[in-house]
């Protein structure tokens, strides 16, 4: 049984199950806690991978030392089986994620021989918007954006897809940074949702910098350190996955997924795209 209190902050979180098979299962997950809740306190019973949709919230999980993980658009939430951890909304309201759910023995198998070693726990608490990442998590955010809803067994390959990239960044991921202060999750945190409103527009380190109310400086080395990314490489990777989701969901041109996504020409965007996922918009599209 919850306390009031606690069933209060679960009347604030929905999760909408989209499909599940034989040891995985994914759902929909949005949550309304903002502020001026307190922060919502469990334990995964399963190994669990997020990817992070909208807004933004701070997760910490036993084990992992005494700091807060950012959890921003693009980046993944991973939790083991047994670990107990805490979300909050301190510093912004709201959030949705695509949360995959693995039983464990499931997981092992379908990581097998892919970089986990002889670990049986994830390392990290968050693994950041990198390009290894880029192209599952583009197609997660095509599937629930398309209206016509993924075949079970293709959200299964999906959800295997994402286990075994995750693992092996996690497998490359250094070890945990220092914890950050309360003031640099704040300022890392309005400047984030800031960003994800103004994806497509003109945006400078210097604006952003006077957003955050830090020097050009220490606003990147901050930034960087909460997110995983530098400011230019997160709203690049911002606009390229909505834009993938895109190529991938509508029968929009080019040109105006281009121009839409922020890019000057479709020549820029070619290039970009081509370094984030491999191959042409065109051949993405069409793959």
């Amino acid at each position: 049984m919850y306390d009031a209190d606690t069933e209060a902050l679960l009347a604030k979180i929905a999760a909408r199950p989209i499909a599940s098979g034989n040891g995985w299962s994914v759902a929909d997950v949005v949550c309304s806690a903002g502020p001026a809740d307190r922060p919502f306190e469990e334990q995964h019973g399963h190994v669990a991978i997020a990817i992070v949709t909208g807004g933004s919230f701070q997760y910490r999980g036993s084990g992992a030392g005494p700091g807060r993980e950012l959890m921003t658009p693009g980046s993944l939430l991973l939790g083991n089986p047994g670990q107990c951890f805490e979300c909050g909304h301190e510093h912004a309201q709201g959030d949705r994620c695509l949360s995959f759910q693995y039983a464990p023995a499931y997981f092992a198998a379908i990581t097998a021989g892919a970089g986990r070693g002889r670990r049986e726990r994830f390392a990290s608490l968050r693994l950041p918007p990198v390009r290894e990442l880029s192209p599952v998590v583009a197609r997660a955010g095509a599937a629930m954006a398309s209206s016509s809803p993924l075949a079970p067994m293709a959200w299964e390959e999906l959800a295997v897809q994402l286990a075994v990239r995750a693992v092996q960044v996690d497998a490359g991921r250094a070890p945990s940074r220092s914890p950050v202060s309360a003031a640099a999750l704040a300022r890392a945190t309005r400047t984030v949702r800031y960003m994800d409103e103004h994806a497509g527009d003109a945006l400078s380190l210097t604006d952003l910098a006077a957003q955050a109310g830090l020097s050009p400086f220490h606003f990147l080395r901050t930034f960087e350190d909460l997110t995983g990314a530098t400011p230019h490489q997160y709203v690049m990777r911002l606009r390229l996955r909505r834009a993938a989701a895109r190529l991938l969901a509508e029968p929009a041109k080019i040109l105006d997924v281009a121009l839409d996504s922020g890019f000057g020409d479709v020549s820029n965007f070619n290039r970009a795209f081509r370094a984030e996922f491999g191959m042409s918009p065109r051949a993405y599209r069409h793959a």
